[in-house]
């Protein structure tokens, strides 16, 4: 975030705006700490020269980089979160693992349960008392025998679900030392982009398409983040 003091801008409307969170920035106002909803409120205080409305519409983890969509209107922040309540939003992620899943394309199925006081998720191949349903299909876009590129589609938004899903299959994230992951350089950051976001516009009701750009700064990003 260099050069600027919020996140890039993917589009905007007069009803909402969607944005390319970096890794390690809080999505949420949250005491002092720097914030996505903190830093666009004075975006758009620049751009409108008043008190401007905004509303998180949705939440990815502060390790996590990606598209992320904030309401500029309640009536939309109403209509965007009911699209995602009943999972009318289809989110593609990418994701960098260590090693190779076991199939070339999947659906892996666990019950997630979390864990208060290590703030985690651990996951079960087996329905148990306090643990919910969590799905995802992912797709082995490259590998090299040694870590792998997926494209990951959630079938539902569970806390820490495709980290924790990923490494219960022995693939867990680059950088997700959480998760057993392997340590990366970049401080904050796991190897985890919220690629693309498709909904329907709460006005136009047209088919929206959100894309984020990968981080620049990573080098394993940059690297391997060109797709198939």
């Amino acid at each position: 975030m260099k050069h600027q003091d919020h996140p890039p801008v993917i589009k905007e409307t007069k009803h909402w705006l969607a944005v390319n969170k970096p890794a390690g920035l809080n999505v949420e106002q949250l005491w002092d700490y720097p914030s996505v909803e903190t830093q666009m409120k004075n975006y758009l205080k620049g751009v409108h020269s008043r008190d401007p409305y905004l509303g998180v519409v949705h939440r990815i983890d502060r390790p996590v980089s990606g598209v992320l969509l904030l309401a500029k209107k309640k009536s939309a922040l109403r209509h965007l979160n009911q699209q995602f309540a009943d999972r009318k939003v289809q989110k593609v992620y990418w994701a960098m693992c260590l090693g190779v899943p076991p199939e070339k394309e999947g659906t892996l199925i666990h019950y997630l349960q979390k864990d208060q006081k290590n703030k985690c998720a651990v996951a079960f191949s087996e329905a148990r008392s306090g643990a919910v349903l969590a799905e995802l299909r992912y797709r082995v876009v490259q590998s090299n025998g040694t870590m792998s590129q997926l494209e990951i589609r959630p079938l539902s938004g569970k806390f820490h679900q495709i980290r924790v899903q990923l490494a219960s299959i022995g693939c867990p994230l680059l950088g997700d030392e959480k998760y057993g992951g392997p340590t990366i350089q970049q401080p904050n950051e796991i190897a985890l982009h919220a690629r693309q976001l498709v909904f329907v516009d709460p006005v136009s009701e047209e088919v929206a398409t959100v894309v984020a750009e990968l981080p620049v700064h990573n080098p394993l990003w940059q690297a391997w983040g060109k797709g198939d």
